[in-house]
């Protein structure tokens, strides 16, 4: 079991005694094929235990990926005990506490944090990357393909259950792809949104970054703007959008950010419903109406509202 071999790890990392206490604080055990713990050795620091599968190819880009943002300068959790043939590892234990945490927090609580977010998120873009880095696949035409198949597979058909054929042959949803799928600028996160940004020191650290890939800026900026967890009002969308072109001396192209936002929702509601109805996490069941409100929102008046129009209209009276 995983939590068997982290303790395995943990007692030899510390050199303990088999006896010796060591307190299992579960923390995520679900789709990904990950298991996090947070183990809690008598009279020493805490760490956080990782045990994974290959389950999902990037499970295993985790670590060397935090090696290398780590050299880099960014705030993401120190690697303290790595096992890639046993597939676990130890890192540093940074906290519970999240930008969601932040919620409906005052604006001058949460703006600190996320000028940390905006400032990690500017060095990402321009770090060059080692050749022997392995990263998932960039951002093409085919993933975002792979991402609205997503959201019809498991949104509109498995959740809504409406024919998503349409939409696989919409032109609008197949030039969106096209337009975003065109260039790879930059290193992005790929699931910058509030859960995986932990408050520690006053700063903001990134986690869950093993998806990470070369794509567009504004797909990382677009996650943190629209998430459904946070449900920034407009006003909030404004002032981050502020804070951005303070951080960065530029504001995102409008149309662009848009398309990422829009791209980014949809995925999000196939994770939603995914989980929901086939890892039984009713958790997520609460964001999807928030989810399906800021897309409605973003694509009123552009060519997406029509082919979007069934699905998001009938998502919104459920």
């Amino acid at each position: 079991m995983p939590a068997n071999t982290l303790l395995t790890a943990i007692r030899a990392h510390l050199k303990l005694h088999p006896t010796h206490t060591v307190v299992i604080e579960p923390i995520q055990s679900g789709a990904s094929g990950r298991t996090i713990l947070r183990l809690r050795p008598d009279g020493h620091p805490t760490f956080i235990g990782l045990h994974y599968t290959n389950e999902r190819p990037d499970n295993a880009l985790f670590l060397p990926i935090a090696h290398f943002l780590k050299d880099a300068g960014l705030n993401v959790p120190a690697v303290l005990y790595d096992n890639r043939a046993r597939n676990l590892a130890l890192v540093e234990d940074l906290g519970g506490d999240d930008l969601l945490s932040l919620k409906d927090a005052p604006w001058a609580e949460r703006e600190p944090y996320y000028r940390s977010v905006f400032q990690q998120l500017e060095k990402l873009m321009y770090l060059k990357v080692p050749k022997d880095l392995e990263l998932m696949p960039p951002f093409t035409e085919d993933s975002y393909l792979w991402e609205q198949n997503y959201f019809i597979d498991h949104f509109v058909e498995e959740h809504l259950g409406l024919n998503g054929n349409s939409l696989r042959e919409d032109p609008q949803l197949a030039s969106l792809r096209k337009r975003l799928g065109a260039v790879q600028r930059g290193l992005v996160h790929r699931d910058l949104q509030s859960q995986n940004i932990l408050l520690h020191d006053g700063q903001a650290w990134l986690i869950d970054f093993q998806g990470m890939r070369l794509g567009h800026q504004e797909y990382d900026l677009a996650s943190l703007l629209y998430d459904p967890y946070m449900d920034h009002s407009e006003e909030d969308i404004e002032r981050l959008l502020a804070l951005w072109e303070e951080v960065a001396d530029e504001r995102p192209i409008d149309a662009l950010l848009r398309d990422c936002a829009a791209q980014r929702l949809m995925q999000a509601l196939g994770a939603f419903a995914n989980i929901v109805h086939n890892y039984h996490n009713d958790w997520y069941k609460q964001h999807i109406p928030t989810a399906v409100r800021t897309l409605r929102r973003l694509t009123t008046d552009s060519p997406l509202e029509s082919p979007l129009a069934e699905s998001l209209g009938k998502a919104a009276l459920a």
